[in-house]
Formats: structure tokens, C-alpha cells, sequence
């Protein structure tokens, strides 16, 4: 008798504005076995993308300028929008105002630039399993 022990598939969504640095991990999670869902450069066109599915990822990478109030003021509008998404942050900000801004938010992690693909799949994996 075979038993399914297949883990569900990690839904993911990018939202950054042109990294080729993103174009490599997104390749590389999606090599992976991770989904890509959608991949947007702006705040307002991930809204609108997340609006057209039947389905949520459970993960969201952001990768803007964080130090932009509008920014942070979008980001909290999408947390508000979708609580359930689980938000991770990748920047070359590593500035303790900032983090606390994003820890605010709703974000639980941050990737710094110089994250490789095993960090990325550590975090995404601990986020999504609440560890």
C-alpha cells in the first residue's frame, strides 16, 4: 500500500522592481520545486494580480526601496489586504529603523543582497512552517 507523503507545493510571488539578482533566485526556487505565481514591479500591479487569482501564495518577496514612505504606506495596505500572505523582505538596506518599519508591518524576515538560493529556501521553508 502507497501512502502520499508529497509536500504541498510552496506558492510564491515576487514583487520587485528589476533585479536580474531576483531573475536567478526565481529560476533557482522554481528548479527547486517552489511556484512562481506572478512576479510584479510595482505595489499597485501585485494588488491587481493578486485580485485575479483563485488562490493565494503563501509567500511574498518584496524587494523595493524601503526607505519610501509611500512604499511602507502601500505595504501596509497590502498586508491589510492580505493578512494570510506571509511577507519576506530582500535588500541591500540593512538599517535597524527600517527593519523595525518592516517588522511592524507584518514582514518576518529579511534577505539581505548576497543571499543565496539555500537561504532563500531556509527562510521561505521556516516561514511558511512557523518556525
Amino acid at each position: 500500500m502507497e501512502t502520499s507523503t508529497a509536500k504541498p507545493k510552496i506558492t510564491l510571488a515576487f514583487i520587485n522592481d528589476k533585479n536580474s539578482i531576483l531573475d536567478l533566485i526565481c529560476k533557482d526556487l522554481t528548479i527547486s520545486g517552489f511556484e512562481i505565481m506572478f512576479r510584479s514591479e510595482t505595489i499597485e500591479d501585485g494588488l491587481s494580480q493578486l485580485t485575479t487569482l483563485k488562490e493565494l501564495p503563501r509567500v511574498c518577496v518584496i524587494d523595493l526601496n524601503f526607505y519610501d514612505k509611500q512604499i511602507l504606506s502601500q505595504l501596509q495596505k497590502l498586508r491589510l489586504e492580505y493578512p494570510t500572505i506571509k511577507l519576506l523582505s530582500h535588500s541591500d538596506i540593512d538599517n535597524e529603523k527600517v527593519g523595525k518599519a518592516l517588522l511592524d508591518i507584518g514582514f518576518f524576515s529579511c534577505l539581505l543582497v548576497g543571499s543565496d538560493i539555500d537561504d532563500f529556501k531556509r527562510v521561505i521553508y521556516k516561514t511558511v512552517n512557523g518556525l
